[in-house]
């Protein structure tokens, strides 16, 4: 299968496009620096630099290819909308890559209630998450002008990307700021919980899903889940710091923004995700980040 996927040199996109070449495919991936070229080129994958703007690229790359995956932004709307027009009548597969925290509540890092969603019972969003949601409703609604078009909604990402100096989103701004001042720090006291998965087990699932995922199907990605206050003690002890601290949600916007430390940080995203299971056959290896972050985290640090 001849694939187009954005964001192919971040931690997400990157990964995911790796996997697809091991797997036997052909990969085109979109980046905005070419200096990212030699790199993908090295992973098997081609280069074709560019951005989300470039909405006649974008057509043109989606008409070329037998799959399309959209792992750059959960939040372009342009991007998406390029995308579904140019694969428009082909019943060709296109793969959106969305984030739980669309059910986010911006608890301020206590558990409160700390409610668990499903794929069935997603919540009215957010007005801060309102967009996103339009967005994955969109490219579900896309199945209705011939696409075979998937929203594959991931939680808490851990793990190491294929491509070098990527970064998943949460973690690794706990570490650098841990290792920025010598305290590991979490939003609040850290009892907010979010739902996680393992890098590899996000990449087998989106194999999976551009074979057998039917048009119009929403996935929740996880297969685990902890509270921060238990990543940031884990990411302390393998930093070899003392014991993780409470930090205020204002001062934690002042480190990392309102966005971050909002929802990606200082939110409870708790989600069970059945439809990957079920239809796909998918069977995630790792259950347990603190495992992860305890062993495995700082071997390629």
């Amino acid at each position: 299968m001849n694939i187009f996927i954005t964001g192919a040199s971040g931690f997400i996109g990157g990964s995911i496009a790796a996997g697809l070449v091991r797997a036997g495919h052909r990969v085109t991936g979109l980046i905005r620096n070419p200096d990212h070229a030699a790199q993908l080129q090295r992973l098997g994958i081609t280069p074709v630099v560019g951005t989300l703007d470039d909405r006649e690229l974008l057509i043109a790359q989606a008409q070329a290819a037998d799959a399309v995956i959209n792992a750059a932004s959960s939040d372009h709307r342009g991007a998406v909308e390029a995308l579904i027009d140019g694969l428009a009548g082909s019943n060709k597969p296109l793969l959106h890559t969305s984030g739980s925290s669309i059910v986010g509540d911006a608890s301020g890092g206590e558990r409160g209630e700390a409610k668990i969603y499903t794929e069935d019972t997603l919540p009215e969003p957010t007005p801060d998450k309102a967009p996103r949601v339009a967005i994955d409703n969109r490219v579900l609604d896309a199945a209705k002008r011939g696409i075979r078009s998937s929203v594959l909604c991931n939680t808490l990402i851990y793990g190491h990307g294929a491509v070098k100096g990527s970064a998943s989103v949460q973690l690794p701004r706990l570490v650098r700021q841990a290792q920025k001042s010598g305290v590991v720090r979490h939003v609040g006291s850290g009892g907010n919980i979010w739902s996680n998965v393992f890098i590899d087990d996000v990449v087998e699932l989106y194999r999976l899903a551009l074979d057998k995922s039917p048009a119009g199907t929403f996935y929740f990605v996880e297969s685990g889940e902890a509270s921060f206050k238990e990543m940031s003690d884990a990411i302390a002890q393998a930093l070899h710091l003392g014991p993780s601290q409470d930090w205020p949600l204002d001062q934690a916007i002042g480190e990392w923004g309102y966005e971050m430390a909002s929802y990606g940080l200082g939110s409870n995203s708790r989600v069970r995700g059945t439809r990957a299971r079920d239809l796909l056959g998918w069977k995630p290896t790792h259950t347990s980040v603190i495992d992860w972050i305890t062993h495995d985290m700082m071997k390629d640090a």
